[in-house]
């Protein structure tokens, strides 16, 4: 019982610990304007997914996508688009997350980490694409009256878009390269920091059974049927 109740203590603490780290990491953004200037000016590059990844690493798929989840309801109530980014972050993220730690709990070893690592980026750059796709853009046309000459316009700097096409050049000029390349810069600081984070994450769970310990050797001294007669 001890040992069950020590285990879930140290569970939630690292969930909790990436929740927070990645809801730090959400309001650390920059425009992507700054690294590609074509790109339409509210796209913002933040990294709250990559703690999500390594807790999906750490403690599992089902941790991982707790942390996702947890940062989604945090920032709902901040929206500013109404909760459609947060519902798109909640695909994207939990898509990516959830394939790669079921991949990297498989196969549990550093050629397995790649691997769930690459599964990462193609699901998340998927799942982004079906996102603007079904949900961004269609929502934010809906829900701020935007037109199709909108988008005409915001793809000036692509040959041929018309007001028939414009969402599969937004998908193939903007969706597509933001988030490739979003994905790739964590996929890459994943495969850096994770073996450091899993070792203090260890020390964590050392911390919890110095802690087990010493209330039961406490508990055994104040026992008077641990005493001899």
């Amino acid at each position: 019982m001890k040992s069950f109740r020590k285990s879930s203590i140290s569970y939630m603490s690292k969930v909790a610990i990436f929740a927070a780290l990645s809801i730090v990491l959400y309001y650390v953004k920059m425009p992507a304007t700054l690294i590609i200037p074509v790109f339409p000016e509210y796209l913002d590059i933040q990294f709250s997914n990559l703690p999500a990844i390594i807790c999906g690493f750490v403690v599992g798929p089902v941790g991982g996508v707790t942390v996702v989840v947890i940062r989604s309801l945090i920032k709902l109530p901040f929206t500013g688009t109404l909760g459609v980014g947060e519902l798109a972050d909640l695909v994207i993220g939990v898509s990516c997350v959830l394939i790669s730690s079921l991949v990297y709990k498989k196969e549990h070893t550093k050629t397995g980490g790649i691997i769930a690592l690459v599964c990462a980026f193609v699901s998340w750059v998927v799942f982004a694409a079906i996102a603007n796709w079904l949900i961004i853009i269609p929502s934010y046309m809906k829900l701020f009256h935007l037109d199709a000459g909108y988008f005409v316009n915001l793809l000036s700097f692509v040959n041929g878009v018309t007001e028939q096409n414009f969402m599969l050049y937004y998908i193939l000029a903007v969706a597509i390269p933001f988030n490739a390349m979003l994905a790739f810069i964590v996929c890459v600081i994943t495969y850096f920091v994770y073996k450091r984070v899993s070792k203090l994450m260890q020390k964590l769970d050392g911390k919890f059974v110095d802690g087990e310990t010493e209330i039961v050797d406490n508990d055994s001294q104040s026992d008077p049927n641990n005493q001899n007669e």
